[in-house]
C-alpha cells in the first residue's frame, strides 16, 4: 500500500538530508519561531516583561563588557536568533545560496565552524568596538542575527575565488571579490551610524572568511583546529562501545577504534561517490556506486 509523506515527513527528509546549510536555516527558524511564541503570547497574556527579558537573557548579546560578562553564551547564542521576519528571511536566504557555493568549493565539514567562528569573531568586533569608541559606548544596544556568521562563509569564497561570477540581482554579472568589497566599503561608511545594523559584526566576520582560507590545507589553519575541537567534543558523547553484527546471526562487540576507522573508511568513499556526481553527474556513477548511496540515504 502506497502512503503519501506528509509535510513533516518532507521537513525531516530536508532537514536529514538537505546539508548543513539547510540543517543551520533550520535551528536558526526553530529559534525565531520559539522567541517569536514568546513574545505574541506575552502581549496577548499581557504579561509582565519576564518572558521577553528571559529571551532577551539567552539570545540577544549586549555590546557593553559589563552586561556581557553576565551572559557570555550569548556570543554563541545570538549567531541563530531574530527577532524580525524579514532579518530572518534575507540573512537565510543568503546564507542558503552562499552555504551552497560554499560547500561546492569547500566541504560540508568547514561549513559549521566557519559559521560559528564568523559569528564569535562578529561579536568579539563588537565588543572591542564598544572599548574603544565613545560612539559605541553611548549607544549601548544588543546584537542578534546570523550577518557575521554569513559574512564569513561568504568572504572565504571571495578571497578563495575571487575571480568567481555571481550574478548581482539575478542579471549583472560581477566577480565575487568586487561584490564582497562593495559589503565592506558600505559597513566601513556606516560605522557608528545608528541604523540598527551591527557593522562591526558583519567586519569581523569578513575578516574571519579572510583568515579561514590561510594554510587551508594545514593542521594549523583555524577551521581545521576548530573542526578538530569540534570532533572531540563529539567523541565525549560517543557510547564506549559499539554493536556489530556478522553473517550467521552472530554478534560481537567492536572496538572505538575499529569502529572509527570502519565509519571513516565509509565516509570516504561516501564522498568520493558525491564528488563524483558534482564533477560529472549522477548518470555517471556505477551500479554499485548508486547502491551504496541509497543504502547510505535509508542508514542516515
Amino acid at each position: 500500500m502506497n502512503t503519501q509523506r506528509t509535510f513533516l515527513d518532507d521537513l525531516k527528509y530536508k532537514f536529514k538530508h538537505g546539508g548543513v546549510a539547510i540543517q543551520l536555516i533550520f535551528a536558526n527558524a526553530i529559534v525565531f519561531a520559539l522567541i517569536s511564541i514568546v513574545l505574541v503570547f506575552s502581549k496577548l497574556l499581557k504579561t509582565s516583561d519576564t518572558p521577553v527579558n528571559v529571551m532577551n537573557y539567552i539570545f540577544s548579546m549586549n555590546t557593553e563588557i559589563s552586561g556581557f560578562l553576565k551572559q557570555p553564551w550569548s556570543l554563541f547564542t545570538s549567531i541563530f536568533a531574530h527577532y524580525s521576519i524579514w532579518h530572518l528571511f534575507l540573512n537565510m536566504l543568503f546564507l542558503f545560496f552562499s552555504g551552497q557555493m560554499f560547500t561546492q568549493i569547500f566541504s560540508e565539514k568547514r561549513l559549521l565552524p566557519t559559521y560559528i567562528l564568523g559569528g564569535v569573531f562578529g561579536g568579539v568586533f563588537e565588543l572591542l568596538a564598544n572599548l574603544i569608541f565613545p560612539a559605541m559606548q553611548s549607544s549601548n544596544y544588543v546584537v542578534v542575527g546570523a550577518s557575521g556568521s554569513i559574512m564569513a562563509i561568504f568572504f572565504a569564497i571571495a578571497f578563495y575565488r575571487p575571480n568567481l561570477k555571481v550574478n548581482l540581482f539575478g542579471v549583472f554579472p560581477i566577480r565575487i571579490i568586487f561584490l564582497g568589497l562593495m559589503f565592506l566599503i558600505l559597513d566601513f561608511l556606516n560605522l557608528g551610524s545608528n541604523d540598527g545594523t551591527a557593522h562591526f559584526a558583519h567586519i569581523g566576520g569578513a575578516l574571519l572568511g579572510m583568515i579561514s582560507i590561510q594554510n587551508i590545507s594545514a593542521s594549523k589553519n583555524i577551521i581545521t583546529r576548530f573542526q578538530n575541537i569540534i570532533d572531540r567534543l563529539k567523541n565525549i558523547f560517543k557510547k564506549k562501545s559499539h554493536l556489530k553484527v556478522k553473517q550467521g546471526g552472530n554478534v560481537r562487540r567492536e572496538s572505538d577504534e575499529d569502529y572509527n576507522l570502519r565509519k571513516k573508511q565509509k565516509q570516504a568513499e561516501i564522498d568520493k561517490i558525491l564528488d563524483k556526481i558534482s564533477k560529472s553527474g549522477y548518470e555517471s556513477l556505477t551500479k554499485s556506486e548508486k547502491d551504496i548511496l541509497f543504502k547510505q540515504s535509508k542508514n542516515g
